[in-house]
């Protein structure tokens, strides 16, 4: 079975599964690997392409535009960076010029801070606010050149904040999200307002604490009893899947890829398990590697945090050495 496509609050289908295309660099400019991977991803199949404003667009246009696939067929999502918060339009049109494309299906605030040119993020009362930015991109949509606009990386209390304000509800949040990270009360809360999840790093990049989860490992072996094998990352997938959310998992291994597409109708009580994997000592956790220590503004202290903001400007709580959103 084929992922579903799922409906978004702007009108438009969004595949529930796409290739993330964040890989790194080689040197200087893009990573040719990344060309290489979109155009094998179209080849078997793939109709969603989820990339960032930063070191690899041009490298997706050149996939797109030799790929001969009706531009229309292919949902495209890039994203606006920190640095460019104060010029929204002039961001829009450089990544419609790398890409080489007339218009992005959806475009997504990358991050609720802004930074400066130099790297250093504002306070979150400075101006431009991810409010004032929000603003710029509703703008957008009359333009032409975005069918959709949408967030990534926000908690329940920055959405709060910015629907208290906006005239346009985002179609999409992107987060970190997996079983060691489910989003339980983020999803119940953006589900109410209609808003859309995308989870990244779904396949919790690989982690061996996940992958050889008893509860996981429980799913792959009592479904080769049966007679209808699958892998670690189709129960992972579909685990989100089931639960509305859409799929951009990394990969550049064609074989891995076709796997991926591979829909699983998993059951209420496999889903349940999976759901239970964070609430284990120490299991509930962030497997990504922008957490740094940053300078709370307000006290002048040292605490956790991303890119220039603690974790209470970002709205997420620390237990366990966790993240709980």
């Amino acid at each position: 079975m084929s992922f579903p496509s799922f409906p978004l609050n702007n009108g438009m289908d969004m595949p529930g599964l796409g290739i993330g295309c964040w890989m790194g660099y080689v040197g200087k400019g893009e990573d040719p690997g990344v060309t290489k991977m979109v155009s094998d991803a179209l080849k078997v199949g793939y109709r969603h392409i989820d990339t960032v404003s930063y070191r690899n667009e041009r490298a997706v246009g050149i996939a797109i535009r030799e790929s001969g696939i009706q531009r229309e067929d292919i949902f495209v999502t890039t994203k606006l960076t920190s640095e460019d918060h104060g010029r929204v339009s002039e961001a829009l049109q450089k990544s419609l010029g790398n890409l080489s494309l007339d218009y992005i299906d959806l475009f997504l605030m990358h991050w609720p801070q802004t930074l400066k040119d130099n790297g250093d993020a504002i306070q979150p009362n400075e101006s431009p606010t991810f409010v004032d930015t929000w603003k710029d991109m509703e703008n957008l949509l009359s333009t032409g050149k975005v069918k959709g606009i949408g967030v990534s990386n926000f908690s329940v209390k920055n959405l709060e904040v910015l629907l208290k304000e906006a005239k346009v509800v985002p179609a999409v949040n992107q987060v970190e999200l997996h079983p060691l990270l489910p989003q339980l009360a983020l999803l119940s809360f953006c589900s109410t307002q209609g808003i859309r999840l995308t989870a990244y790093t779904p396949l919790g990049k690989y982690k061996p604490v996940l992958i050889q989860h008893q509860f996981l490992q429980g799913i792959v072996e009592s479904r080769e009893k049966d007679g209808e094998p699958v892998t670690p990352s189709q129960g992972l997938l579909s685990w989100s899947a089931a639960k509305g959310i859409v799929v951009v998992p990394k990969c550049r291994d064609v074989e891995r890829m076709k796997e991926n597409m591979k829909y699983i109708r998993l059951t209420p009580a496999e889903i349940s398990a999976l759901d239970e994997i964070h609430k284990a000592h120490g299991m509930h956790r962030s497997v990504c590697g922008f957490h740094t220590k940053v300078r709370d503004g307000k006290t002048g202290q040292e605490t956790g945090g991303c890119f220039g903001w603690t974790y209470e400007d970002l709205g997420w709580d620390m237990k366990e050495g966790g993240i709980i959103w």
